[in-house]
């Protein structure tokens, strides 16, 4: 068997907090990036007869410079990056739509009154946060000059804790994760971290702007299809694994990746187990949402077309949901058990649980 290459860029844990194309950072694994390393060590990629460069630099923008193949992105910045001259393309879902919003401590004063930010310092990672805040603080009647803006890079959660701002924007399955596992340090409820979510103030139906994508350079998707299928197709077996063994999935990780043994990251990983896509497929009503926003903040142009593409995930897709804003809603008390228990659950296991409950009281 021939065995063909591919490079892969992977991201740091706030990539999707970045703006593409102006924004560096480093290029870090993250717990959630289980499914590639994992595809790596377990033989998948070198199954489908590829070999596979993980690399971790600091300057994502290089996978649109035609110099890494593919890499991890999330849906605001792949259609943004496109927007200003990037030939990039989604080819697949690592999470989908984690929860994504201004993260703040309950002594800071903030409140779920969107208005509380007011006379705030609010800190954002690259230009895109601060597009999103201040079109927020446009959208509910306040101007950017009546909060202050502070760029904080890639430590929101640290600048929370030093006291530097009063809020940033973050991940439920990230920041909201270390600051509570600081208050747990101290002593304090870690409960006491709070999220305003963007997609509600927003007003968007859907949280699937930071859903975190499979993105490749349009000119090696073109020129390699039968590459792309197999390196998806590898990636959906990791998935697979993980889906149906968690625990014995993230021991796998850490010995690959030593850097993802800590109690932190485990938690992290935990909590973005809910969002793994589980067919990879990008969603068509999540892309047109997104697209619409992108152009509501002006980063799009009005005749934009998403940039993505299922050609390369060659099996059978799970429905759509027919309740999309009813399983957020789900997935927030599903999230919220986590947080308070750990563990690894997903969304439809508190029903069939449930269910089960039902069922045996009825034969007690």
């Amino acid at each position: 068997m021939t065995t063909e290459k591919i490079t892969f860029l992977s991201n740091w844990s706030v990539a999707h907090l970045l703006w593409i194309v102006v924004e560096y950072q480093q290029g870090h694994a993250t717990p959630y990036h289980a499914p590639v390393y994992l595809a790596q060590a377990k033989g998948y990629f070198a199954d489908e007869g590829l070999k596979v460069a993980l690399l971790e630099p600091n300057d994502p923008s290089i996978i649109g410079s035609g110099k890494v193949d593919l890499g991890f992105k999330a849906m605001i910045h792949t259609l943004a990056g496109k927007a200003r001259g990037f030939p990039i393309m989604s080819i697949g879902s690592l999470l989908d739509e984690p929860f994504t919003g201004v993260v703040y401590l309950k002594s800071s004063g903030i409140t779920t009154d969107f208005h509380s930010l007011k006379g705030k310092r609010i800190g954002y990672v690259g230009e895109f946060g601060k597009i999103q805040i201040d079109e927020l603080t446009s959208h509910y009647g306040m101007k950017p000059s009546d909060y202050t803006a502070v760029r904080c890079g890639m430590n929101v959660s640290k600048a929370i804790i030093d006291g530097t701002i009063d809020a940033g924007i973050g991940l439920e399955n990230v920041q909201m994760v270390e600051l509570a596992e600081h208050l747990a340090s101290q002593n304090k409820p870690r409960s006491d971290v709070q999220m305003l979510r963007i997609d509600e103030l927003a007003e968007l139906g859907c949280c699937c702007f930071c859903s975190i994508l499979y993105i490749g350079n349009e000119t090696f998707i073109r020129e390699n299809p039968a590459r792309v299928s197999a390196f998806m197709r590898a990636c959906k077996r990791a998935t697979d694994y993980v889906l149906a063994s968690p625990s014995e999935a993230y021991e796998d990780y850490i010995a690959i990746k030593p850097s993802m043994a800590t109690a932190l990251n485990r938690k992290i990983f935990e909590r973005s187990f809910a969002y793994f896509s589980k067919d990879l497929k990008n969603v068509r009503r999540d892309w047109d949402k997104v697209t619409a926003y992108g152009k509501r903040l002006g980063v799009l142009p009005g005749d934009y077309t998403p940039n993505y593409t299922n050609e390369f995930l060659d099996w059978a897709f799970e429905q759509d949901s027919a309740d999309p804003q009813g399983d957020q809603r789900k997935m927030v008390k599903l999230q919220e058990r986590v947080a308070a228990e750990g563990g690894f659950h997903r969304l439809g296991e508190m029903e069939k649980t449930s269910l089960v409950n039902v069922a045996q009281a009825c034969l007690l």
